[in-house]
């Protein structure tokens, strides 16, 4: 393996203790002509074929979904990240990331084919045997079958292992017949393919089975109604004796419950990138009724509290953004690691996206919760209009909340940041314990006031640096003070999971502008690292709440007291005029009437 591969492929949630060079990162510019071709095709299709038929899609006109899958399928989209034997692109993880946010735009028919590319096929195209891979990727990658992901009961939602269905075999050793309920199945009314997990016999965990809709022994509920993402098919699906050849197992058996996470880890990031295409949508949306709407005799646009709004929406979404495709990108150099190293394909895809399962749940998280912030403040900037059903906000508002639900609610996934940064930590595999009592020891020492450093974003990497050390010093003193208990502790956790995330996306869009200084400097490089600040400082102001909220939790006294003297000196940074950026930021937003970054 070259030392350049071996470098690059770092750890996941290593970010927590490790500075990372602006070098080793990848920015969204840095695309290449086929990927941004790619990208275009998909807006296109949205142009042409969705965004003219919201309306029908909403009202689930018979066949309009299948016949846009269809002919998403023709144009390859479908087929981007399996492998070229297959028939299909056989892309990077970073442009299969790309087409995700290109579609995110389009609604409940983004719903519709992300579930299909990712958690319907994936299972298959990972873990299926040579034969299962040949009969189904194909017809999967053209769209000629449409697939589904069956794994929600009425009685397991984020307990996802203590499922009830169930498969038996049969007396001839041919079959598994499986019986159970499964709900809130998205693509549901349509598939050919559903992935479903059962347990065999008194089994303790899941196995998986491809099943295909015409064995039989299927039935469904009507079109479930939802506050959102309404022309997505959802349906409740109940298994009756159905009938599955053994052949049909997916890997081995109760190896299902391992699918479904590993699976959900690539749905994880795979949303937040479409949340960051349905928040570019919506931000547009908004410019250009600013730019429209006058009032007291001039656009709205020209007013500070709406330039606010439209500048740190803009924000927030850069900033999100820098995220995703920075653990994209690692989630792509740790594969080319593992493949130099000999592992298998299929084995290092999924090697390489558990590897970064902390970084899939942040982007999960943090995305998610930009896009509601960004259509609610859509709504605002509308007003009266933003209410009406007859403007374009009300859909997308009511669309965006899903996305703090699907692939584990955001809870459950502040809670795993935490678990899994803990687990790595006591198997060796992440040495926090150290970094964490480094800080401890930090704190008894008297604060170095040497001369400051002026070289650029040297400020702002000290910030993050010392953010970073926030973090560890309250989750270690968590650790100490509560030890096995601390699991118990959701909303300490929680906390904890607050300042790993805005310290993770910090520090992207920190290195994102950093990386634009040195390659493209500039006009979009100068608002790139405005945009850094902006979201720096107010990652500032959110770790130190969740860190005083920590703290008055579980410490007391002198303990108590030194740790907010801690906490003080780690989120300390120098005044900067936050309203001057903004309005910068908001001036080119209006002047070119969309986001243009």
């Amino acid at each position: 393996m070259s030392e350049e591969v071996k470098n690059k492929a770092i750890k996941g949630g290593e970010f927590v203790i490790r500075e990372t060079a602006y070098s080793d990162i990848f920015i969204p510019e840095e695309f290449d002509e086929e990927a941004k071709m790619i990208r275009q095709t998909c807006i296109d299709f949205l142009d042409t074929e969705v965004l003219n038929k919201l309306d029908r899609i909403d009202a689930q006109e018979e066949g309009l979904m299948q016949s846009l899958m269809d002919k998403s399928g023709e144009l390859g989209m479908l087929g981007v990240s399996i492998p070229e034997e297959y028939g299909g692109f056989g892309k990077n993880f970073n442009t299969s990331m790309l087409v995700a946010d290109a579609v995110g735009g389009g609604f409940s028919f983004a719903v519709a084919l992300s579930a299909h590319t990712g958690i319907g096929t994936l299972p298959i195209l990972y873990y299926g045997n040579a034969e299962q891979k040949a009969k189904y990727i194909p017809k999967l990658g053209t769209g000629e079958w449409k697939a589904a992901y069956c794994l929600t009961e009425p009685n397991s939602g984020s307990d996802a292992n203590s499922g009830r269905t169930s498969a038996k075999l049969n007396a001839e050793g041919t079959h598994y017949l499986i019986n159970g309920q499964k709900m809130w199945i998205t693509n549901g009314g349509f598939a050919d393919v559903f992935i479903v997990f059962a347990k065999i016999d008194d089994d303790k965990n899941l196995s998986a089975f491809i099943v295909e809709k015409d064995f039989g022994g299927i039935s469904m509920n009507p079109e479930e109604h939802k506050l959102g993402i309404k022309g997505s098919s959802t349906r409740q699906i109940f298994f009756n004796d159905c009938p599955v050849p053994v052949e049909n197992m997916l890997s081995e058996r109760e190896n299902g419950f391992k699918i479904a996470v590993n699976i959900l880890n690539i749905g994880r990031i795979k949303l937040g990138a479409a949340t960051i295409g349905s928040a570019r949508s919506v931000l547009n949306t908004a410019i250009n009724y600013a730019n429209e709407r006058v009032q007291f005799n001039l656009p709205i646009s020209k007013f500070g509290a709406i330039r606010y709004k439209l500048a740190e929406m803009a924000t927030r979404l850069f900033a999100n953004e820098s995220a995703a495709y920075r653990a994209g990108q690692n989630i792509d150099d740790a594969y080319d690691a593992l493949i130099a190293s000999g592992m298998d394909e299929a084995k290092a895809k999924l090697k390489s996206v558990e590897q970064f399962a902390i970084e899939c749940a942040i982007i999960k998280v943090w995305c998610s919760e930009m896009l509601d912030y960004v259509v609610d403040e859509g709504v605002q900037i509308y007003g009266g209009m933003g209410y009406s059903a007859e403007a374009p906000m009300e859909r997308a508002y009511r669309d965006a909340r899903i996305n703090r639900i699907f692939e584990g609610t955001n809870e459950v996934n502040r809670l795993l940041v935490v678990d899994m940064l803990l687990k790595r930590a006591m198997k060796g595999e992440l040495d926090l314990m150290g970094p964490a009592q480094a800080v401890a020891g930090e704190l008894m020492s008297i604060p170095d006031f040497g001369a400051e450093d002026d070289a650029p974003f040297a400020a702002e990497k000290k910030i993050v640096a010392n953010l970073k050390k926030a973090g560890l010093m309250i989750a270690g003193a968590a650790v100490q003070k509560l030890m096995m208990s601390l699991a118990k502790e959701q909303e300490i956790l929680m906390n904890i999971a607050d300042i790993i995330g805005y310290v993770y996306v910090a520090e992207s869009v920190l290195l994102r502008a950093e990386k634009l200084q040195h390659t493209q400097p500039g006009e979009h490089a100068d608002y790139a690292a405005d945009m850094a600040q902006i979201y720096l400082y107010g990652a500032i102001d959110k770790v130190n709440a969740a860190g005083k909220e920590a703290l008055y939790s579980f410490a007391e006294g002198d303990e108590l007291n030194m740790m907010l003297v801690g906490l003080r000196r780690f989120t300390k940074a120098q005044p900067f005029n936050l309203k001057e950026a903004r309005q910068r930021i908001a001036k080119k937003l209006i002047e070119e009437n969309k986001y243009c970054f």
